[in-house]
Formats: structure tokens, sequence, C-alpha cells
């Protein structure tokens, strides 16, 4: 009985399927993720990108950090973004009413706290809120409150205690909360508004006056951005941040649980 081989170019077809299929199937078990994450949550991230990627051989990530109002307006206008980890509630309730979330993937990661820091060899004392209109205290470095969350917890501090006529005058505005902290590093402000994670970030460079009451908690949401190219990797990287391991690592920077 003749059996019909198949043609050549039947056969060529089949290898160039199958070499196809790998090549997809490679391409999904792999991806460059890009996160878009607060500044604050710099050092911290930095070192839990290279534990996310130990745990899933195959995934790179690629973070980009600046104020979380910043990365909302990338975001909202196209930005390739994965991920997106704010340092407020506000940032990412404003994502969400834009329908930018991943719907169910919106966790709270971590805590923070705001601190009244000044350079470590300053010689003036802060002691209270008040002293912020000490004469010796000309430059008092902060977010801008129209962007930085860090900024507006600040204000919002200020005003609450009915100084910020006092003090406004003296504000250096940041445009991220890291950039406040090296204002104030470097001894160009003799006080500035920072989170306590940042602070220790540069503990020998600065001292922490006290702890600034907010009126609200500091609470870090973190969620997978709608249409990301890696919608996947995106839910496993959210999941690896609320995890034990991923506490773990912003436990060591300072971080609080949610």
């Amino acid at each position: 009985m003749h059996t019909r081989r198949p043609s050549l170019r039947r056969c060529l077809a089949r290898v160039g399927l199958c070499a196809g299929l790998g090549i997809a199937s490679l391409a999904a078990a792999a991806a460059e993720l890009t996160v878009s994450a607060a500044a604050s949550l710099t050092t911290a991230f930095k070192e839990l990108g290279p534990a996310f990627e130990a745990r899933h051989p195959g995934h790179t990530v690629r973070f980009n950090f600046a104020a979380s109002d910043a990365l909302l307006a990338q975001i909202a206008k196209g930005a390739p973004v994965d991920v997106f980890a704010s340092a407020d509630q506000d940032t990412m309730d404003k994502a969400q009413a834009q329908g930018l979330l991943v719907a169910g993937t919106r966790r709270n990661f971590a805590n923070n706290t705001l601190v009244l820091i000044g350079p470590a060899d300053s010689p003036v004392a802060l002691k209270t809120l008040g002293d912020l209109a000490r004469p010796e205290v000309k430059r008092l470095a902060l977010g801008k409150p129209e962007g930085v969350p860090a900024g507006r917890y600040a204000k919002g501090a200020l005003e609450a205690a009915r100084l910020w006529p006092a003090v406004e005058a003296k504000a250096v505005y940041a445009i991220n909360v890291r950039q406040a902290l090296d204002y104030v590093a470097r001894g160009e402000v003799e006080a500035g508004f920072v989170y306590a994670t940042d602070a220790a970030a540069q503990k020998d460079k600065v001292k922490v006056a006290f702890t600034v009451p907010t009126a609200t908690p500091i609470s870090y949401p973190i969620a997978a951005v709608a249409g990301g190219p890696n919608a996947e990797a995106a839910r496993k990287f959210v999941e690896f941040v609320v995890s034990p391991a991923g506490q773990a690592v912003l436990a060591k920077h300072g971080f609080q649980r949610p």
C-alpha cells in the first residue's frame, strides 16, 4: 500500500510552526516588567527587584521612580507600565477612578511615618513644628504639595498647627521626597519633611528631630496596571511584594506592615 509522504513545503511549515510556538512559549515564560514606584520606595524596591527575579527565572524588573503624581500622569498618557506603587491612597484612588488598574489587584503593602529632619551637623535644635518659625530656620525643604504626597502630608500638618502662613515663605519645593532629603543632607536647608524610611537611608548625613503627626495614616498601595505589557508577571510582582519574603525586605528598610 502506497503511503503518501508529506511535501517538503508542509514539513518546513510544520518546523516553522513549532519554532514559532517555541519562541512564543519562551516569551510567555519570560518578561521584562516595568514597575513605576514612589521615590520613597527606591532603596527597598532596588532590593526587592533581584529577589523577585531570583524566584522567577527569566523575568527582569525595570524600575521607574518618581513622585506618585508624576507616575500617575505618565500612566494616564499611555506609558507601558505593568505595576504602579504609590505613596498615598489618594493617588491610587485617582488611578482607579480613571480605569487604569487591573480589577482585584490593588493591595496595601506598607505604612510609613512623616518626620522632620535637619543636617547631621546642624546646631539648630528643633523640638516642635513651632520651631520652624524661628529666624535661624531660613529654608525648609518639602515636596511640592501639588504633586508629591509627602509634601501634602507636610503642608497638612503645618496647616493643622496653624503654622503654614508663618513658614510658607521659607519653603524650598522638591520634585519628590528624595530630592527634599538631598537638600537637607547637603546642608542647603535647615530642615525638611521626609518619610522615616528616607531619613534612615541617609542616617549619616541627616538627623531626625521628631515624628510629625498626620491627619491620615501614610499607607502605600500597589496594583497591576490595566493594559500593561506583562499582565501575568505584574500579578506575580504584586503578590511577591505582599508576601512574607517581600515584607521582610520592606521591614529591613524601615517600612511598617499595613
